[in-house]
């Protein structure tokens, strides 16, 4: 082969890849997501084994998979499992969880109630998207496609689901739940 040809090929090869360049973001994980040590899912179920990384976590992506996003998250590898929110390329799928800023930083300006609700992945009427973001991390996309939308539709598991209620202003009217789940997302 002539070097010509090899050298073309490298640059088709090169501006291919190019096109399919995917963001590393590093930072932080933007709210609370749910881990079995390995394992993060969108679906973000409170199931038993699972302990909560909080927002501000450390966070950096290194590859991405099959609806998975790889990363090194407070220093061990995890996975970040796509697996209700496909209609979200993976980069933004992982631009979502793992920003540039530290949210530690917003949440000090919040009052109190609003920080413990947080530190604990509760609700209350009264709180903004963000802080709902922050707390409970995002609605699976493929029931909650816009964020701008009036409900957000949670799960705590494969068959308890939760409802968060905005107000036109965006801030929570209510927090729809079966009453063995209020008690596990509802702040008192």
């Amino acid at each position: 082969m002539s070097i010509r040809l090899t050298l073309s090929a490298f640059l088709l090869a090169a501006a291919h890849g190019a096109l399919f360049a995917q963001a590393m973001p590093e930072g932080y994980l933007c709210c609370n997501m749910r881990t079995d040590g390995k394992w993060i899912s969108d679906s973000n179920y409170a199931e038993a084994g699972k302990r909560i990384l909080p927002p501000g976590t450390p966070a950096k992506v290194l590859a991405y998979g099959r609806h998975r996003v790889m990363a090194k998250i407070e220093g061990a590898d995890q996975v970040l499992g796509n697996d209700y929110s496909r209609n979200i390329p993976l980069d933004a799928f992982a631009q979502r969880y793992v920003v540039a800023v530290n949210p530690q930083t917003r949440i000090g300006t919040f009052e109190p109630r609003v920080r413990e609700a947080i530190k604990t992945a509760k609700l209350f009427a009264g709180m903004t998207r963000e802080q709902v973001l922050m707390s409970v991390g995002y609605p699976i996309s493929n029931e909650t496609p816009s964020l701008d939308m009036p409900v957000w539709r949670y799960w705590l598991s494969t068959s308890e689901e939760f409802q968060v209620v905005f107000d036109a202003q965006g801030v929570v009217k209510e927090v729809g739940a079966l009453p063995l789940s209020r008690s596990k997302i509802l702040m008192e």
